[in-house]
């Protein structure tokens, strides 16, 4: 392979840039140059702390019990809803570029997986903001939860228990509670 960078530290810089617009063309670029085999799984710097992330100033964060329930009603109501799932998918990205940068020296086909899966939730992000700007609102526009990072956070040193419980039960219980995204 003639790779002419680190997936490790590519990782990094996709999960640790704060701009939505620079989160979603570096992972572009990481995933178009992993796919190409310009990126090897070499020796890179440890992980930083799982507190860091790369998130934008707003949305504001705030507790789950402080949101306002969205209901499909009114176009304020389908706004917020579109938000949440942005939210969600913005989460996503980071969520799966953390799975990249920080589980090390398992098989290529992990790396492969979850590359691609940043490139996905990186497209379904922007179509949503897209979406959102159709509505003259904007990502950042709604309060938002950090329950999704929250998990991430407590299950950075454990790959199974991440695997259990962020991409299986939490994004996945995101459908239960939200019944109109199902319909």
């Amino acid at each position: 392979m003639n790779a002419s960078g680190n997936l490790f530290e590519r990782a990094g810089g996709c999960l640790f840039a704060c701009d939505p617009d620079t989160k979603l063309a570096l992972t572009r670029a990481a995933a178009a140059d992993w796919k190409a085999g310009r990126l090897d799984l070499g020796p890179a710097p440890d992980p930083e702390s799982a507190e860091r992330v790369g998130r934008p100033q707003r949305p504001e964060l705030v507790h789950p019990r402080q949101l306002a329930r969205r209901g499909m009603a009114s176009e304020e109501g389908r706004a917020a809803l579109l938000h949440a799932v942005a939210h969600i998918e913005f989460n996503a990205i980071n969520l799966a570029w953390d799975a990249v940068y920080r589980f090390r020296g398992l098989p290529r086909e992990y790396y492969d997986d979850w590359v691609q899966v940043a490139l996905e939730e990186s497209q379904h992000f922007g179509l949503l903001r897209d979406r959102l700007g159709d509505l003259g609102r904007a990502y950042g526009d709604f309060p938002a939860h950090n329950g999704l990072w929250y998990m991430a956070q407590r299950t950075a040193q454990d790959l199974l228990a991440r695997m259990a419980m962020v991409p299986r039960v939490l994004e996945a219980r995101g459908l239960d509670v939200t019944p109109p995204m199902i319909g």
